[in-house]
This record gives C-alpha cells, structure tokens and sequence, in this order.
C-alpha cells in the first residue's frame, strides 16, 4: 500500500535529542492547520465534522479538537467513555457488535449510536428505547469497492461492516434517523462521489424519512493535493437534494504529517546487506508496516537509490525491531546518519492509528508520547510508559 502523506513540515528542524528513544512527538501547530483546514470546509459546505477518536485518540489535545471541529466518533464503550470524560461536542458511537450489558451506559454517552444490522435494532430495541434521546443509526455497505487493499475495504467480498444496500427495506429503518457507511481509506475525493453516485439510485426512496447521513472517515482532506473545492461543490449538493444533515468523520486527516516516531540504532550486522536492529518495531508500534503493507518514510532520509553495495559501504540498510517475530521488519533506508549503534532517526507521519495500536508484545517498551508546537518551540512529556504498564496488563 503506498501512502501519499510524510511531509516533514516542521519536523526537518527538530533535534532528535530532545526527547527520550523510542518517542512519539506531536507536533499543535500542525494539528492546528489540519483542523483548521477541516473547519473551513465544515463551514462552506455547511455540515458536520467529527474526529474519528479510532485513529488518533491523545486526549490531552482533546480542547483543542474541540475548538475546531463539533465532536467525535467513537468505536465502543471505552471510547465513548474517553469521549464523555475530555471531548466537547457530539458523540457518535458506531460497533460491529454491541454488547447488550455496554449498550446502556453507551446510550447515555452518544448523541447517535450506530448499528451495524437491523438484527441488532430490533434485538436491543428495549434498551434504546429507555435511552434519553439517544438517535439511532444504522450502517450500510454499499457494495462498492474502492479500497486498494481487502483488508482495508469495507466493501470486500463478504465484508462484515455494514448492512449490504441490496437487502435494505422499510422495515429495516424503523426508529432509525439516519444512515453510515464507510467505504474509504486515504482517498481523494473522486472515490467519495463514485460511492454516492453507485448508492444513490439504491437509497432515493428511503431519504425522506432520514434526518442525516454519514459518509464516514477515510477522507485526506487535509492533504495539499485534495480537490478540497470539489468536495464542498459536492456536500452542499448532496445536502441540499437529500434534505439531510451531512456528517464527515476523518480520523487521519485530523493528524496527517502531525508526528513522527523517534527512534535509535541498537545494532548493525551484515546478512547479505546491512541490517539494523532498532529499539522501535513494526509489530509493536507501527503494525500498519505489516498490516497494510506499507513503508514509511523517513525524516531525512538520503536520497538515491536502495542499492545493496558492500558491507562497510553504505546503502541501503534493513530496519528491524528488537521483537523475536521474524518478519518484525520495518523496510530498507538510506540513513540520514551513520549506520552505527547510537544514532537517531525518525519515521514521518506517525501520529495517527500507530499511536493507538501499540503494544507491549515480548515485554518491548512502548514509546512515550511528547507534545510539541513548532510555532512556539515549546515541549513536553505527557508520558512515559514503565514496567508496571506492561506487568498491570498481565495476571
């Protein structure tokens, strides 16, 4: 999977120095433009812009989210939880599955809550009904792919995300005001009107009875080379001819090029070409490497090809963590430094959906979290993880 984003912005002046190895730094300012640029299109457009707390959910930012943009979405109790504790604005809670003993208290934090079937409206019907206020959604699939890899695309062959829109029926919409889908990841804005333009014709009779729709997150607008003009021309149509309330959720636009991943060089041996071993890891704290896959750029990093050249020599060298999976294995660089143990380096755009998805697999540290403001210079740890973090996870 090839990401367009690892613009180093204010990062290519940062000093690696200044904080401890390995370290997510984030940078406000650059929070501040993305959600500045979110803001600006919520107004034009004249709809609802929420966070997607799934992709980047370091609450300690959370008034700052909130001065921008009119709430979050969230992925289950805990989040909503986060979300009702230090987020301001709407909640909007959507789950593949609820479970019956969280959907109360879920009910009580959500503005909106989202379900994936109608099995589950009806089943848990009772307990909405006791709800105060609470607005019932239900998430369809559109059964139009435009994801580029299956793991990522929610309309893959028997996806499990969303009520497919083939099967929708009056019936099904009872007591709903509203309908979600999601169908992006890291897209421009044409993927986005291919979708409503292929799930339109199946949903027309529908609308009147609806209050909103949501499209979802997976949008790169806060990218510089997102048709941005196109997408307001667009919202303010499909407002207007729908008659409903419009909802965007971005999760990675919120924190695009907002981070990086410091780390260190522990060890370089040669296996056939240099190989690093660093304190930082795929599997632990960049599982989107493995997952997607993709390789991350790389702050600096030299220009040139990847070429293996002899040992000693320079050229590429394979970046691994300390972790005993093999295939632990973040990809092939040029350094910015020398190859040799003790040198830093940092990976560009990490502050959305790595931050959320570390973990503690073969007692590996998590790395701490450092708030930063290009603008001002300021800087501070707002967390360092200890052995008792990892040991407390345990039993």
């Amino acid at each position: 999977m090839e990401t367009r984003a690892g613009d180093p912005g204010a990062f290519a002046h940062f000093d690696l120095d200044r904080v401890d190895s390995p370290a997510f730094v984030v940078d406000a300012a650059a929070l501040r433009r993305n959600l500045g640029i979110l803001a600006d299109v919520r107004d034009r457009a004249g709809i609802r812009m929420l966070s997607a707390l799934k992709a980047f959910s370091m609450w300690k930012v959370a008034p700052l989210v909130g001065q921008y943009l009119d709430g979050v979405c969230t992925s289950g109790l805990w989040e909503a939880r986060l979300a009702g504790e230090h987020y301001s604005g709407e909640i909007a809670t959507y789950c593949a599955a609820y479970k019956a003993e969280d959907l109360p208290e879920i009910c009580a934090l959500s503005d909106h809550v989202i379900f994936n079937s109608p099995g589950q409206i009806a089943r848990f019907r009772a307990i909405v009904e006791q709800a105060d206020g609470v607005d019932i959604g239900l998430r369809i699939n559109p059964l139009h792919a435009e994801g580029e890899v299956p793991r990522y695309d929610p309309c893959a062959p028997h996806s499990r995300l969303g009520f497919p829109v083939d099967q929708l029926a009056d019936a099904h919409l009872e007591g709903v005001s509203g309908l979600h889908f999601h169908t992006l990841c890291e897209q421009d804005f044409a993927p986005l009107r291919r979708t409503w333009d292929a799930l339109l014709p199946r949903i027309a009779r529908f609308l009147p009875g609806l209050k909103w729709l949501n499209f979802g997150g997976g949008h790169h607008i806060t990218r510089a080379d997102y048709q941005r003009e196109e997408l307001i021309e667009f919202l303010q149509k499909v407002k207007a001819d729908t008659g409903c309330e419009i909802y965007l959720e971005p999760g990675e636009a919120v924190a695009l090029d907002a981070g990086i991943l410091v780390g260190t060089i522990l060890d370089v041996q040669w296996n056939g070409m240099p190989i690093g071993i660093t304190d930082i890891s795929a599997t632990c704290h960049m599982p989107d490497v493995l997952e997607a896959p993709y390789r991350p750029a790389m702050l600096g990093e030299a220009p040139g090809e990847d070429e293996i050249v002899d040992e000693g020599q320079g050229g590429a060298v394979r970046l691994g963590g300390p972790s005993c999976l093999a295939g632990d294995v973040i990809g092939d660089y040029r350094l910015p430094v020398p190859a040799e143990p003790g040198q830093r380096f940092a990976f560009l755009d990490q502050a959305h959906y790595s931050m959320v998805k570390t973990t503690t697999f073969n007692g590996v540290p998590l790395p701490s979290i450092w708030l930063w403001d290009s603008e001002s210079d300021t800087l501070e740890c707002l967390r360092r993880f200890t052995y008792a973090d990892f040991r407390d996870r345990l039993s």
